[in-house]
């Protein structure tokens, strides 16, 4: 699986972004995904994750009520919407394919990633 991560970019403090996750092939569909986000000098932290049938999700504390993961499976595509964007939102944000279908909170729960893009809040 291979994936392709767009839709970053920079935005005042208060704005919203959508980035996608473009999957390439069919199997994504089976996999629980993730949004992971990385800023400079810290770990790789996870954000949002969804099943693969988006069931179930989950969101950090610190983007609760803010951003939303979902998954439109036809299309082989995942989304997060970020809205209210805050300066600490600061970061690369990564794609990521489970390895089942359920997903996972650690970065080993994860085997295919996508090749990131940079969202950068200005205040």
């Amino acid at each position: 699986v291979q994936l392709q991560a767009s839709g970053g970019g920079l935005v005042q403090a208060g704005g919203s972004l959508r980035l996608s996750c473009a999957a390439s092939r069919r199997t994504f569909s089976n996999n629980g995904m993730g949004w992971f986000r990385q800023a400079p000098g810290k770990e790789r932290d996870i954000v949002a994750a969804i099943n693969w049938n988006s069931a179930n999700t989950y969101y950090a504390d610190s983007v609760k009520g803010r951003f939303t993961i979902s998954r439109d499976n036809a299309k082989n595509t995942l989304y997060l919407e970020m809205n209210n964007l805050k300066p600490e939102d600061t970061a690369f944000y990564y794609c990521a394919a489970a390895l089942r279908s359920s997903y996972g909170l650690q970065r080993d729960d994860y085997r295919y990633w996508g090749q990131g893009t940079q969202v950068t809040v200005s205040s």
